[in-house]
């Protein structure tokens, strides 16, 4: 099956480049260029490639908006986006819009032949460095915040109360108390008051010297 493609990059050099890499493989046929996201928008609709291979940054639409509106407008295209940029913004911006590759422009020619393939398939396909930052934000814990209230809860559990000591100390009922608990538990994934003074202390969340 022939993969009819779109490039879109607004430097002359690098999307020669570009298009000559591809062009040179097996069953991938560039149908358009463009050197700006209109552009590259109006070959989409007209042309209707497989693939459209996008530059980040680009004038009159950026890589993400154009991606975006190929996504909803063009559905049967898939988004493979092509960049220097791998900070984890760009990324973001990039897969939640749509984009079903990352690939970054230092790619070789078989790794870049193959997600263009891959792409037309509807897998997805992303640069080493750019997968590996991605699993490193899925891996880490997200981030937990405590209302004043709870942190006020907890420093109290933390300086061993009971639950009535600490609504005396707070002027708060015992069942506000238990109610503030329970949020915190909730928060930082525990189930008990020993452990959730240990997951704030390990996050910053409560002072440590007192």
């Amino acid at each position: 099956m022939t993969v009819r493609i779109v490039v879109a990059d607004d430097h002359p050099a690098m999307r020669a480049g570009v298009v000559a890499l591809l062009a040179s493989a097996s069953e991938l046929e560039i149908v358009g260029e463009a050197a700006d996201g209109q552009e590259a928008l109006d070959l989409v609709a007209r042309l209707r490639p497989d693939v459209a291979v996008l530059d980040l940054r680009m004038p009159v639409l950026d890589g993400v908006a154009l991606t975006t509106r190929i996504v909803a407008e063009h559905p049967t295209t898939r988004v493979l986006i092509l960049t220097t940029y791998d900070t984890d913004r760009e990324i973001e911006r990039a897969v939640d819009a749509g984009a079903l590759g990352y690939l970054l422009k230092d790619a070789g020619r078989d790794q870049l032949t193959s997600a263009v393939r891959a792409a037309a398939r509807g897998e997805t396909v992303l640069a080493p460095s750019v997968a590996a930052r991605l699993v490193a934000r899925i891996r880490a814990p997200a981030p937990v915040t405590l209302t004043p209230r709870e942190v006020d809860v907890l420093q109290a559990v933390a300086d061993g109360l009971s639950n009535p000591d600490i609504g005396a100390r707070l002027f708060i009922t015992e069942a506000t108390v238990k109610t503030h608990l329970l949020r915190i538990f909730a928060k930082l994934d525990v189930n008990d008051r020993t452990a959730a003074v240990v997951a704030a202390l390990r996050r910053d969340l409560l002072p440590r010297d007192r």
